[in-house]
C-alpha cells in the first residue's frame, strides 16, 4: 500500500444525517451487548436512537455475546463491511470498547476495506479501543468520529441521555461551517454500579471550576485532529496486551507518517483504568521514543474519568510540554469522561487561547 503525499487534501467526509436515517450497531470488540443482562440497555438504547429519529439496526453477529465475539474476529469485520455496504444505513455506531478490535484489522484489509469506505463513506463513530479501527479508516482517507457508544452513551440509564452528550451528537445532523467545542458546565462520575435497579437513577454530577487550561501556547493554532484514547494506542506500540498487535500496525503502516504529524492537533485520552501518574507519564514517554509528540502542532488532552489525577497528570503534561516545546490544552470533555463532546478525525481544528474557544472546521458533506 502506498502512503498518501497528503492524507488531508483527499479526506474523504460523510454527509450529514437526516431524520429516518438507519444506524448499524457494530460489536468490533467486546460483544457484551449480546448477553442477557444488557437486554434492558439494548432496549433503552433502541428507544433513544428512535427518539432522536433514527432506525436502529444490529449487524448480524452484534448480539452473540462475548464468547462468539472474542473467538470469531472475521464475524466482526463482516458486520463492519456489511455496515458500509448497506444502502440504508448512514451511520455505524461501536456498542462498546474492549481490547481487541485490532484483531479485525487484516480481515478488513483482505476485503478491500480501502475501496468500500471510499465508494460507500458513512460515519462512524465509536471510543477507546475502537481507535484501532479509526486510525484504519483515517489511514484510508475516511474522517471518523471519535465519540459516543452505544451502551455508555446512549443507553445512558438516567431518564435521558446527558445533556452535552445529546447536543454534541446531535451536530451530525447539521452541516455547519464550525462546530464550537465548548466546555460542559457539569461532569459526572461514572457509575459504580450497572445493575437493572439502576435506571432512572441520575449520576453524581459536579460543576466544572477549571475548564480549558492552555499550556505553552504563544499564537492561535490551527491543525488537523488525530489521536485515540491512550492505552489503546501504547497497546499498538507495545504489544504489552497483544504481542502481535504492533506488528499489524507496522505490516499495513496504518499510523501516520511523521510528515502528516507536522499538521495535527493530536488529541489523547485515558481509559476507565484511571493509572496512577507514572504510568501516564510512561506512555506519553513512548509516543515520544515513537517520534510523535515531537511532530505535532499541538496536543489536546481529555478530562480524565472521574477527574481522577487531574492535577498529577497536568504536571506530566507540564513537563513534557517545556521539554519538547508542545502546545497544550487540558480538560476536553472526551472519551471515557462523561459527558463527551465528538472529535472529528481528520477535520480542521482552530485553537484561541486568548478567548478559550475551540473550533472544528465544517466535518459533514451536505
Amino acid at each position: 500500500m502506498k502512503d498518501k503525499v497528503n492524507i488531508y487534501e483527499k479526506t474523504i467526509y460523510p454527509s450529514k444525517l437526516n431524520k429516518d436515517d438507519a444506524i448499524a450497531i457494530v460489536s468490533l470488540s467486546s460483544g457484551i451487548l449480546g448477553e442477557d443482562f444488557c437486554n434492558y440497555q439494548l432496549n433503552l438504547g433502541i428507544t433513544r436512537l428512535e427518539e432522536i429519529g433514527l432506525k436502529p439496526k444490529f449487524m448480524s453477529n452484534s448480539l452473540k455475546g462475548e464468547e462468539f465475539i472474542k473467538n470469531n474476529p472475521e464475524k466482526r469485520a463482516q458486520d463492519l463491511i456489511d455496515a458500509f455496504l448497506d444502502n440504508e444505513v448512514k451511520i455505524i455506531m461501536s456498542a462498546i470498547g474492549g481490547d481487541d478490535s485490532y484483531k479485525i484489522i487484516e480481515h478488513l484489509i483482505e476485503k478491500d476495506i480501502e475501496t468500500i469506505i471510499k465508494n460507500n463513506p458513512k460515519i462512524f463513530i465509536g471510543y477507546s479501543d475502537i481507535t484501532n479501527i479509526h486510525l484504519l479508516l483515517n489511514k484510508f482517507g475516511l474522517s471518523t468520529i471519535y465519540g459516543h457508544a452505544f451502551l455508555t452513551d446512549i443507553a445512558e440509564f438516567d431518564t435521558k441521555m446527558l445533556d452535552y452528550s445529546y447536543n454534541s451528537f446531535l451536530e451530525l445532523f447539521k452541516s455547519s461551517k464550525s462546530y464550537e467545542i465548548t466546555s460542559a458546565k457539569v461532569w459526572y462520575e461514572e457509575r459504580k454500579s450497572w445493575k437493572k435497579s439502576e435506571i432512572g437513577t441520575p449520576r453524581i454530577h459536579h460543576i466544572e471550576s477549571t475548564g480549558y487550561e492552555f499550556i505553552n501556547f504563544k499564537d492561535n493554532i490551527e491543525g488537523y485532529l488525530y489521536g485515540g484514547c491512550l492505552e489503546s494506542l501504547y497497546s499498538i506500540l507495545t504489544g504489552n496486551r497483544y504481542l502481535d498487535q504492533p506488528k499489524v500496525f507496522e505490516k499495513y503502516n496504518i499510523l501516520l507518517n511523521n510528515n502528516e504529524l507536522k499538521e495535527t492537533i493530536f488529541y489523547l485520552e485515558t481509559s476507565e483504568a484511571k493509572h496512577e501518574p507514572e504510568l501516564f507519564k510512561l506512555m506519553l514517554e513512548k509516543l515520544v521514543e515513537n517520534q510523535i509528540l515531537q511532530n505535532i502542532k499541538c496536543l489536546i488532552v481529555g478530562k480524565p474519568q472521574d477527574n481522577i489525577y487531574y492535577d498529577e497528570y497536568k504536571k506530566v503534561c507540564i513537563s513534557i510540554s517545556d521539554k519538547y516545546n508542545i502546545p497544550i490544552v487540558l480538560n476536553l470533555n472526551f472519551g471515557h469522561s462523561y459527558p463527551k463532546t465528538i472529535i472529528p478525525n481528520l477535520a480542521k481544528m482552530s485553537i484561541d487561547p486568548q478567548s478559550k474557544k475551540i473550533f472544528v472546521n465544517k466535518f459533514l458533506k451536505d
